[in-house]
């Protein structure tokens, strides 16, 4: 599974090297002009096919174009013999409550939740509206690569993702006419936006956006080297399933990859996936009550130690090198619960974010509370730390993320939105900074610039988010399905993979080879990332 690099045997003294007289040279130098000639052709047969399909497509656009007029004409006529009407539903909608609203969108409360905080205190809970109680038929499909912002896909690439309902539906909510075929992402326009920001040249609908300091959005012209280039994966294909037994809400692999570590309902198990075909964990770290989450869990650099939290007040440190694993401290904080974990990188301090709002910091070397970052007004639900260590990035369910000056231990920078946080990641080569939305988008900012990226491919919460390593391309996950890899920062889209049920969590191992992903199907999924 984890082949070594194959190298020659190096040459041996006294041993005779290897050469080639012309004529041998001639016939390889032969061998290798009909290879790419064999090559040339087969492109050539597949750009011709292209040509076909496109022709085709912008035909079968022509007669969509002239149906969608001959609509528009039946909608206004119906528009002016239904004024009345349309006047009442205008003010019905503007007394619609939140609880209505809550209804009929589908968002449940914490009640409804499987990652319920116990004892949390009203509104300090993590209020995400995971659908992860069942399942999809739709099987696990793989969507090849957005080549331009909003390029033209033929259906068959995404089965089981759009069904003509979907379309319907949200033509009706965004006031465009459904497109069968020709717009594979329907609900990926933003709502709201004038027409000429939904498409690009030729009418392409676009999903990322270019945001000006102020405010001004236009779609994003992705340059040639978007999808290619050392670094830069092509896909992602599933080589294992962990049957974890619960929810899996939090992930993390070992470096050097071997380890794969997945948390669900009071325990975490640990996981070989260099053996093949492993379906058995081959530990379990019981940490909290049976009936409580974990939330988070993060290895320490040397990967002999592993920090959980989760719906508990406690942290749990857990000792990995010992001949089976055990506690060896515990945190214990005033919140009833922690969301998630971040560790420095020289692995002295862990910072919790808290249900209270609340960032704990922790010195890992005495066991004991620090200091605490104060600022969110609800739960803190997600953290990151830069590559240095000398910034802290949160997210909040005050709809703010936060960047926290560790050295001088105050706040740097608030940015608002009109959303919920649910996840966020800073580029670990730095300036970039992904955020991912209750309200579907992901957001990309820039550490001191005020211009922005705004992403919609995913049509419901965003739920996790995680860096490559390398910091070209990163990964979200969510309350769809969806795994999205995303190019860092315009956001073309590098590869989705759809799973069977929302995708709360996500890893990347740090040598960008693997991707771990943890599910409301009660498994986590090991992705090989095809270069």
């Amino acid at each position: 599974m984890y082949p070594q690099g194959r190298h020659p045997a190096p040459h041996q003294p006294g041993q005779p090297g290897f050469k080639f007289t012309v004529a041998e040279s001639c016939d390889r130098i032969k061998d290798e002009f009909q290879f790419l000639q064999a090559q040339y052709h087969s492109l050539k047969v597949e750009y011709d096919k292209l040509a076909n399909e496109k022709t085709e497509m912008q035909r079968h656009y022509v007669m969509v174009r002239a149906a969608v007029v001959k609509l528009s004409l039946i909608l206004c006529v119906c528009v002016l013999q239904h004024q009345q009407q349309v006047a009442q539903a205008v003010e019905r909608a503007k007394q619609v409550t939140m609880t209505e609203l809550n209804a009929i969108i589908g968002v449940r409360g914490l009640p409804n939740l499987p990652l319920t905080v116990g004892k949390a205190a009203p509104g300090s809970a993590l209020r995400t509206p995971l659908s992860i109680a069942g399942s999809y038929a739709s099987p696990f499909a793989m969507m090849g690569h957005h080549e331009m912002n909003g390029s033209l896909t033929s259906p068959g690439v995404y089965p089981g993702l759009i069904s003509p309902q979907m379309s319907a539906a949200a033509a009706a909510a965004y006031g465009r006419s459904p497109i069968a075929g020709f717009d594979p992402h329907p609900h990926m326009r933003a709502p709201g936006l004038p027409a000429s920001l939904t498409s690009i040249s030729g009418g392409k609908p676009a999903y990322s956006f270019h945001v000006s300091a102020d405010g001004q959005m236009q779609p994003v012209p992705f340059p040639p080297d978007a999808l290619i280039g050392p670094g830069i994966p092509r896909h992602a294909r599933q080589i294992n399933t962990l049957s974890h037994g619960e929810v899996v809400c939090a992930v993390t692999i070992s470096n050097p990859t071997r380890h794969v570590y997945t948390g669900g309902k009071g325990c975490v198990k640990i996981w070989d996936i260099s053996q093949p075909g492993s379906k058995s964990p081959v530990s379990q770290l019981d940490c909290l009550n049976r009936d409580n989450y974990i939330r988070s869990c993060k290895l320490l650099p040397d990967g002999r130690t592993l920090i959980v939290g989760g719906e508990a007040s406690t942290l749990t440190i857990w000792d990995l090198a010992s001949q089976t694993p055990r506690i060896k401290a515990e945190l214990t904080s005033s919140a009833p619960a922690c969301y998630a974990l971040a560790i420095s990188p020289d692995a002295k301090v862990c910072f919790s974010c808290c249900s209270d709002g609340n960032i704990a910091v922790w010195d890992l070397h005495n066991q004991t509370l620090v200091r605490q970052f104060q600022g969110h007004t609800d739960g803190a639900s997600c953290i990151d730390i830069s590559h240095d260590g000398t910034k802290l990035w949160t997210g909040g369910l005050d709809n703010t993320v936060r960047s926290w000056d560790l050295r001088e231990g105050r706040q740097l920078q608030q940015h608002d939105f009109t959303s919920q946080i649910f996840s966020l990641g800073y580029c670990p080569t730095g300036e970039w900074l992904a955020v991912g939305m209750e309200s579907s988008n992901v957001e990309v900012l820039h550490h001191t610039k005020p211009d922005k990226y705004q992403l919609h491919l995913h049509e419901s919460c965003v739920l996790s988010l995680k860096f490559a390593y390398c910091g070209k391309w990163f990964v979200s996950t969510g309350k769809d399905n969806l795994l999205n890899a995303w190019r860092t920062p315009y956001g073309a889209s590098i590869f989705q993979s759809k799973e069977s049920s929302s995708v709360l969590s996500c890893d990347i191992s740090a040598d960008d080879k693997y991707i771990v992903t943890g599910s409301g199907d009660k498994k986590a999924t090991v992705y090989e990332v095809i270069y």
